[in-house]
């Protein structure tokens, strides 16, 4: 069935580092979930739910998944602390129709690497670097109305080899101060359905109030919000559309 209302959203956020850092709280006083969602406000057209880890059941159940379109993945320091079943859950609504848009350290989630079937690892360093981000696909819909570029002053440096599979689509490339290079916007199908990594978003800087960052991500939300919703795990036994005759000796032969 395809949806035709508003896209339905879930933000999902660990929500640690806003608790326990007064930095990280200093820039993201209602979460990075909470500025994650008022982008999408600003943006209008969408219906935005919040989930943390600390929730029961980390907030997220079958039924909350089967209302949601798309949702968003940020993680970091709790990757462990997430259930297996949860993981497990994200991973079969997407390949049911799903949307997923993983963001920043979630490269190392639970569902990512199900998802994609390989470690995500990559070569990492915070070091106040400055991070170029170039757009090498000025026609897709995630890069609507960004320059040929985007520019951060500070940010987390990931550089290759970043252990994913080959993406379908390659969107954005950084560069780092450091001389680092990262294959930073990327999407691909998994089933019925679209993800897509998000690279900016280290929680020690501003990067989620950056107005080019907020307008890829909510973009990048609307471009994998869920087109068909369809149990993909069903491996139904079905009669013929059509006469079949019965096979004979001779018909085998």
């Amino acid at each position: 069935m395809t949806n035709t209302a508003n896209p339905r959203v879930l933000i999902w956020n660990e929500y640690l580092h806003e608790i326990e850092n007064e930095e990280v709280a200093g820039l993201y006083p209602k979460g990075i979930h909470g500025t994650l969602a008022e982008a999408f406000a600003e943006r209008g057209g969408f219906e935005v739910q919040t989930a943390t880890l600390r929730e029961a059941n980390h907030g997220v159940t079958p039924e909350r998944l089967a209302e949601t379109d798309v949702m968003l993945w940020w993680g970091h320091k709790a990757h462990a602390e997430v259930a297996n079943q949860t993981a497990i859950m994200v991973q079969e609504a997407v390949l049911s129709g799903m949307g997923l848009v993983v963001l920043h350290s979630g490269h190392m989630s639970k569902p990512f690497k199900r998802l994609m079937g390989t470690h995500g690892t990559l070569r990492w360093r915070e070091a106040d670097e400055k991070e170029r981000l170039w757009n090498l696909r000025p026609d897709h819909p995630i890069l609507e109305g960004v320059p040929e570029y985007v520019e951060l002053a500070q940010e987390e440096m990931y550089g290759e080899r970043f252990d994913i599979p080959e993406p379908d689509e390659l969107l954005m490339l950084s560069w780092f101060q450091g001389g680092e290079v990262f294959r930073s916007v990327c999407t691909w199908r998994r089933g019925l359905g679209r993800v897509v990594y998000v690279r900016p978003g280290h929680e020690t800087y501003p990067t989620y109030h950056d107005p080019m960052i907020r307008r890829i991500v909510v973009q990048a939300a609307a471009w994998a919000t869920a087109r068909v919703r369809q149990d993909a795990s069903r491996c139904p036994n079905t009669q013929s559309f059509e006469p079949v005759p019965n096979p004979t000796k001779e018909h085998i032969l």
